[in-house]
């Protein structure tokens, strides 16, 4: 799993080479809390976090929508996908 960005404590990490792995979605740790998101809504599928950073992951999906669909691309294939700026 590869860790493509931090912000507010929050880690967002995509799962390599798996290519039945869909819908396309990442991951987002925060302590003792993670969940799952999907990338083309930005909505929790899974999981839990405290609400505003719920909120917070969900608002920075939106704003990256394109680049985390083409890291997508790349996990898929196994490759290493590239960093994607934090919120600030």
């Amino acid at each position: 799993m590869a860790t493509i960005s931090m912000f507010f404590g929050i880690l967002i990490r995509m799962y390599l080479g798996k290519k039945d792995h869909n819908p396309p979605h990442i991951h987002a740790y925060f302590q003792n809390s993670k969940a799952t998101f999907g990338i083309k809504n930005g909505e929790k599928v899974q999981g839990k976090l405290p609400k505003d950073k719920e909120k917070l992951v969900s608002a920075w999906i939106i704003l990256h929508k394109e680049e985390l669909l083409a890291n997508w691309e790349l996990a898929q294939n196994g490759e290493l996908p590239f960093k994607i700026d934090p919120l600030k």
